[in-house]
């Protein structure tokens, strides 16, 4: 026959009178009316200012969640330190500067000693785009080997490169509460830095993996809209779909190669602020795949490891318009864009 299937979603429950009402017309007109289960949306944030209450919920921060084995766990001057840094985080509201961190010799020590090694691979392994942002960061934001920059600074040149910004994070975040703020084009960063007795290792996100490793890519407009793709998929989504996007950003901007001039280079901040696994991922030790967010999405990835299998992207342009294939397919049912007049997000429609 020529009868046409129509799927209609809503806001409400099949209880509300006006549902009710509505259904009961439905009936009178459709051959058949056929109410399907709902979707219960999670709370996402829908104005910049709700990133405070995002911000606030690290589900790993400051000392009292150190686990036995961290390098610093037996510390007590590390301990207090980590305390102390954490505090600014915790006070920090949407539209504040951010303070400055002093930080002790010591901790310029470890940084030195990282940023010291890190420079020896730059010239040759890093992406063109990495290469590109990197003299920027240290002509306007004091990166050096003798000074920790500053998170204020960092982000004021990202803001005037690409619209994005920095907000200071005490710990780790849920994947879902970091990849929202994203949507706005923020990035949550630590401002503490690893353990001086494991200056090689850090079982968390610091500084030195903020800045040295995400930092320069949110620079280059491709990249940063790439990531800002992962946000918008990831308001309201479903957690399997939450699941899905964690291990595209693993796989990309965490762990992620490209292929420029017939070369392999690196672009994940975990490469970048790593010496060894960044000599390691452009061996031939590991697998390397085109990169795919079908394909990606499905791997499940090892944390306390070199990576066994990479996936390299033929740019950032087109990664990004995969992503943005892909986050049609997560099961949400409604779309969003993000105003960046007033930066808020809209919902557009209902698919």
């Amino acid at each position: 026959s020529d009868s046409v299937t129509i799927n209609v979603g809503f806001n409400g429950n099949f209880s509300d009178q006006p549902v009710t009402k509505v259904f009961k017309e439905l009936e009178q007109k459709c051959i058949f009316v056929v109410p399907t289960s709902s979707y219960t949306v999670p709370w996402f944030p829908t104005k910049i200012s709700d990133l405070d209450k995002i911000r606030s919920r690290c589900i790993m921060g400051g000392s009292e969640t150190m686990q036995s084995d961290h390098p610093g766990f037996h510390d007590k001057d590390y301990r207090q330190r980590r305390d102390m840094i954490a505090d600014i985080a915790k006070n920090f509201r949407v539209g504040d500067k951010i303070k400055k961190v002093q930080y002790t010799e010591q901790e310029k020590k470890t940084w030195r000693f990282i940023f010291e090694k890190l420079m020896q691979l730059y010239p040759s392994h890093p992406c063109f785009e990495y290469q590109l942002a990197f003299p920027l960061l240290v002509e306007h934001c004091g990166y050096r080997a003798d000074n920790i920059p500053q998170l204020q600074d960092v982000s004021d040149l990202l803001f005037e490169k690409t619209g994005f910004t920095l907000q200071p994070v005490y710990g780790l975040l849920s994947n879902r509460d970091f990849f929202n703020a994203l949507a706005f084009r923020v990035f949550c960063s630590t401002q503490y830095i690893r353990h001086h007795g494991a200056p090689d290792y850090t079982p968390e996100p610091d500084i030195v993996h903020e800045l040295v490793g995400h930092a320069p890519l949110f620079t280059d407009p491709d990249f940063a809209d790439f990531s800002q793709e992962i946000g918008l998929a990831s308001l309201g989504a479903s957690e399997e779909a939450i699941e899905k996007l964690a291990r595209c950003y693993w796989y990309t901007v965490e762990f992620g190669l490209c292929r420029q001039r017939g070369a392999l280079k690196a672009y994940g901040a975990g490469l970048l602020s790593s010496f060894g696994e960044l000599q390691y991922c452009l061996s031939e030790k590991p697998e390397v795949k085109p990169f795919d967010p079908n394909v990606a999405s499905k791997i499940p990835y090892p944390i306390t490891n070199f990576q066994p299998l990479y996936f390299a992207a033929d740019s950032f342009y087109k990664m990004k318009e995969q992503m943005r294939q892909f986050s049609r397919s997560l099961d949400r049912p409604f779309d969003v864009k993000f105003n960046p007049y007033s930066r808020s997000i809209e919902e557009v429609d209902y698919v």
